[in-house]
């Protein structure tokens, strides 16, 4: 019996909330379900173990934080974070702080789908989107009209 697409996603979910326990991924269960599958080799078994991983990667992003930052955080500001962070997703949440030079300043935080961005890297990008500036590196820049004045006396 060939699957649908529909169908092998639905059993993947059901899969997965088999192995949540209390709201959380049990490694055991994970195991045991993907053990069963290989072992059945049914058809269309590597699509629904391929849909089961990718319901376990987005999981595992949601309890997981990036900080980024442009230089070390101090360890009040990040006993600070981890805890803001703790009361908007859970005291389950693993928290991994990286530093970033390019944000010049400010924070990143980046948790499952979620994204807050307080950096002077990302407040310069979006002024520089409101004032309509393209950044071209030299190439095709728009001259002003004073150097185009001056070409074209240049010519007469």
């Amino acid at each position: 019996m060939i699957k649908t697409t529909k169908q092998v996603r639905r059993e993947a979910t059901r899969l997965f909330r088999l192995c949540l326990v209390n709201g959380r991924v049990d490694e055991s269960r994970v195991r045991q379900v993907v053990q069963r599958v290989l072992q059945s080799r049914r058809r269309g078994y590597l699509v629904l173990l391929g849909h089961f991983l990718r319901l376990l990667k987005f999981e595992n992003a949601r309890h997981a934080a990036e900080i980024e930052s442009a230089i070390p955080l101090p360890s009040d500001l990040r006993t600070l974070v981890q805890t803001g962070l703790e009361g908007v997703y859970g005291s389950g949440i693993t928290i991994l702080f990286a530093q970033n030079p390019a944000l010049i300043g400010g924070m990143r935080i980046h948790v499952g789908s979620d994204v807050y961005d307080c950096s002077v890297q990302s407040r310069l990008a979006a002024l520089e989107k409101s004032f309509g500036i393209s950044n071209r590196n030299g190439r095709d820049a728009p001259r002003s009209d004073r150097q185009s004045d001056l070409r074209s006396d240049e010519l007469e």
